[in-house]
């Protein structure tokens, strides 16, 4: 399954690498939202949640849809700017079909909103469509759909206002500590892509990227099969320190395709008995098993959800994922009537260098 990208025809100018502080504040906003993802990273969401004032701490459950399993495409720019001001002025001249789709999307579920091209702002019954499937989500991803479709300019600066909020408590510090990283990071890439051209800097941004054999695509290892065209404003590549481990992409049409990437930094793992790994090759090994996997890493599912995605039966998903945490690589979590998987992302990160450790032993 992957992202293509066509850059037939592009020139290799329009194949930029660019630092953005809004898609890092979206990154540090789904560490807080998510925080099991970034492990590493859990001692600093701890600080900054306990120092949050209760108004803003408020303001970001409310709409931690936004960023929470995927980023709204606006948060993910295709032009950067240098200071994240000028860059949320870029949001607020996107006009309110194109925010209150790309929020709704993220809201609702991503693919699972679909208004055939009418428009929830004017259409009942795409309307209608929308707030069903926030209620499916949740009362709070009803409500903010509610809002967001009844008041759209109320709740785009409410949104403006948060994030603006959220440089003050916390991201203008963060973002001072990893600028050097970042920069150092553009430095090595935009100089691949002069000497050696957009292959070996594609190479190096991750093994999940890579420059199709034709050259004429930008190739990008995700969950669902997907194409989008890189034509005249060209394709944008954002290093991220806090994104790690994720690699998103913005692919939307109508929307300048954006690649967010993780800044690498090696770390050394845990052993792990030769037993446990035995275990978590023999569960990979299954190719329903990879898919549900796959699933589980956009963020937690019921064994229905897993079911009704992937069209099997609840016996056999439940079969599936049994055999998944028996060798650690999920948890599961009751929350009311449903019972959530989510994905032990640590240890599935670390599984080669893991795999490695236990052989030369």
């Amino acid at each position: 399954m992957t992202l293509r990208i066509d850059i037939s025809g592009l020139p290799a100018e329009r194949v930029r690498f660019a630092a953005s502080p809004l898609a890092e504040l979206t990154a540090m906003l789904h560490v807080l939202a998510e925080p099991a993802h970034h492990p590493r990273l859990a001692g600093w969401a701890g600080d900054v949640w306990a120092g949050l004032p209760p108004e803003l701490a408020d303001r970001l459950r409310e709409a931690e849809f936004l960023w929470r399993s995927s980023q709204a495409d606006f948060l993910i720019p295709g032009r950067p700017r240098p200071t994240l001001a000028e860059e949320l002025d870029d949001v607020d001249r996107i006009d309110d079909e194109r925010y209150v789709t790309a929020a709704l999307v993220t809201t609702c579920g991503s693919n699972r909103v679909h208004f055939a091209g009418r428009s929830p702002l004017t259409d009942p019954t795409a309307r209608e469509r929308a707030l069903d499937v926030a209620q499916a989500r949740g009362a709070l991803q009803e409500a903010f759909a509610e809002r967001l479709l009844a008041d759209p300019t109320a709740v785009r600066a409410r949104v403006r206002r948060t994030l603006e909020q959220c440089a003050a408590a916390f991201f203008d510090a963060a973002w001072a500590g990893i600028t050097v990283r970042l920069a150092t990071d553009l430095r090595l890439k935009n100089d691949l892509l002069k000497r050696e051209g957009v292959g070996a800097a594609l190479a190096s941004v991750s093994g999940a990227v890579t420059l199709a054999p034709d050259g004429d695509c930008i190739v990008v290892d995700k969950l669902q099969d997907k194409a989008t065209a890189a034509r005249g404003s060209g394709v944008t590549f954002i290093p991220s320190v806090f994104g790690r481990p994720h690699l998103v992409a913005v692919h939307a049409p109508g929307w300048h395709p954006v690649v967010q990437y993780p800044v690498v930094e090696p770390c050394p793992s845990e052993p792990v008995p030769l037993e446990t790994m035995t275990l978590r090759l023999e569960a990979l090994a299954h190719p329903v098993r990879m898919r549900l996997l796959r699933t589980l890493a956009r963020g937690p599912h019921t064994t229905g959800e897993l079911a009704h995605a992937w069209e099997l039966s609840l016996p056999e998903v439940s079969r599936h994922l049994a055999v998944l945490r028996r060798a650690g690589l999920l948890t599961a979590r009751r929350q009311g009537r449903y019972v959530r998987h989510t994905l032990n992302l640590p240890d599935l990160t670390t599984l080669g260098t893991d795999l490695l450790a236990a052989v030369l032993r």
